[in-house]
């Protein structure tokens, strides 16, 4: 098979049209066909690849494991590697004679969170987190991005007849917690190496594998961290008159603040409040002395960001006065802007992706999820994220008909199904880079 795969490149060098200026279109088709089957050679390897990463995750910033893991693949691969990057990060440089320098990026961790797939391969793992033990889980699908991350810098070595210039990969840890990308240029990423000509970045989800999803301009929300405690006095459960009771602050103002979105924002614009923890006490009878708050803010605009976070503070403080209680300990931390697709970027990597893809390639509205990678785009690098499926579809149109949808990211049930998942990443990534090294070579 390895042996086929190496006879169809070879003769994909020349049936496809080779990078320049004067040369005729991609054979798109005949190029796709390529790819497929070297990833059916390569396959066995990246399955056991992705189910390693997935049954062995690891915490932002705490990912030492599993970048030694992708350095030890991408070194394989000819790559030269620089580890620890932005902490836990890396960069894989390829460099295959002159030409553009493209980035792809993949992230390294996981969440603090159970796996209940129930899958032969879930992850069991626990660390400390936040002063409390946790298990952890791949439920985001950054174990596929990395698999299709390795899987892709393959292929495209594979490939090397086809493109001129320099691949950078980087391995970019703390995307959940929207802090690796920011750490990772704060590290010198593109001083200490070229700042990359395009990038690229895709994220797996809840829908029918073979299907691709991408955007134009705005991609993804605005996310803002969310922090407030607030201050009561303790006391016993049965004498609440002696206390002020922080949990009944917090509770009134998880209710109170969702006015904010209702009522003051505008309801055509995009904005949302999520509360994901509330930290209080420690048994059912007595009155605890404090009560935290975390959550997210996200929002496309930022005007309708000002106006929410206005909001949100001014809901935290009338709560406590309201308790006649001492003003609350309030922290909205900024996380990352939207991620912002380059038009230039999406129109060249758009029509090979069609050509490809067909009608299993749609344009869709921005994801109200936020993402790190426009950090990256904010350094001034033309970018591009789209987004590939995990499910079968058969079973994806059954579960929406019956009422409860199959289990989207971030879910204990999250579960890819891992080939076509992976076929369809390498296969569209390898053809987005392609298409920026053929529009490059073109002069266009």
């Amino acid at each position: 098979m390895k042996r086929l795969a190496k006879s169809l490149i070879a003769s994909a060098a020349l049936c496809v049209a080779a990078l320049s200026p004067a040369c005729a279109d991609m054979d798109v088709a005949r190029l796709k066909a390529v790819i497929e089957t070297s990833f059916e050679a390569d396959y066995p390897k990246l399955d056991a690849l992705y189910k390693e990463l997935h049954a062995h995750p690891e915490l932002a910033f705490e990912e030492v494991k599993t970048a030694a893991r992708l350095a030890t693949e991408m070194r394989a691969l000819g790559f030269e590697v620089t580890e620890k990057v932005g902490k836990t990060g890396l960069v894989a440089i390829y460099k295959n004679g002159e030409g553009p320098t493209i980035m792809v990026r993949t992230e390294l961790d996981a969440l603090p969170m159970e796996e209940k797939t129930g899958l032969d391969y879930a992850s069991r793992a626990k660390t400390v987190w936040n002063g409390r033990e946790t298990f952890v889980a791949h439920s985001c699908g950054h174990d596929i991005h990395m698999a299709n991350w390795v899987g892709t810098a393959k292929t495209l070595i594979g490939l090397k007849d086809q493109w001129r210039g320099t691949l950078m990969f980087i391995a970019q840890p703390a995307e959940e917690i929207v802090q690796g990308a920011r750490a990772m240029l704060a590290d010198g990423l593109f001083t200490r190496f070229k700042k990359p000509d395009f990038a690229f970045a895709l994220h797996a989800g809840g829908i029918p594998y073979g299907n691709i999803s991408y955007r134009v301009g705005v991609g993804s929300s605005h996310v803002d961290g969310l922090y407030i405690k607030f201050r009561g006095r303790g006391g016993h459960g049965a004498m609440p008159q002696r206390t002020i009771d922080p949990v009944m602050m917090a509770a009134r103002f998880i209710v109170d603040v969702q006015t904010v979105i209702s009522r003051e924002k505008d309801p055509t614009e995009f904005g949302i409040v999520s509360i994901g923890a509330v930290h209080s006490g420690t048994v059912g009878n007595i009155i605890p002395d404090d009560a935290s708050v975390l959550g997210t803010i996200r929002s496309f605009k930022p005007e309708v960001r000002a106006k929410m976070l206005a909001g949100i503070e001014r809901t935290a403080k009338a709560v406590a006065a309201m308790s006649d209680a001492p003003a609350p300990d309030i922290r909205l931390e900024e996380g990352t802007k939207a991620v912002i697709n380059d038009p230039a970027v999406v129109a060249t990597a758009e029509k090979t992706l069609k050509a490809a893809f067909g009608e299993k390639l749609r344009l869709t509205p921005a994801n109200t999820t936020s993402e790190d990678f426009s950090e990256f785009a904010g350094a001034g690098v033309p970018s591009m994220m789209f987004n590939i499926g995990v499910y079968d579809a058969e079973k994806w149109v059954a579960a929406n008909k019956s009422g409860t949808p199959l289990a989207g990211n971030h879910s204990p049930q999250f579960a890819p199904v891992p080939k076509p998942t992976l076929q369809t990443g390498i296969t569209a990534m390898t053809l987005a880079v392609l298409s920026a090294f053929d529009q490059h070579a073109r002069g266009k």
